[in-house]
């Protein structure tokens, strides 16, 4: 006979949020494992890839990480991945230039 396993939390429909790992103890008993949902990565504001140098972690854990953990040392860190800030960078610095050339054949 195979051994079934009740769930033991919230309700009894199988959701992302009450995930059971089945898991066989030494004395051949079968239990269930809470499974924590599997959390995304960060995600840069412009094009959408995922943030490099920062963990994947759930919302409340993210919060408990020191600052250096949650950002990269960089202009945008942690908000903006390197490709977009340079792309940045450089797009304020040929604004600038543009408005200087306008301003001497001015």
């Amino acid at each position: 006979m195979v051994q079934r396993l009740t769930y033991r939390r919230r309700h009894c429909y199988k959701t992302r949020s009450n995930a059971l790992i089945k898991v066989k103890t030494p004395g051949g008993k079968l239990t269930g494992h809470v499974a924590t949902k599997k959390a995304n990565r960060v995600k840069c504001g412009d094009c959408g890839n995922a943030l490099a140098g920062i963990p994947a972690v759930r919302p409340k854990q993210y919060r408990a990480l020191h600052k250096r953990q949650r950002r990269v040392s960089r202009a945008y860190g942690g908000s903006r991945c390197g490709t977009c800030v340079r792309n940045r960078i450089v797009r304020a610095f040929l604004i600038e230039e543009q408005k200087i050339v306008k301003h001497v054949l001015r």
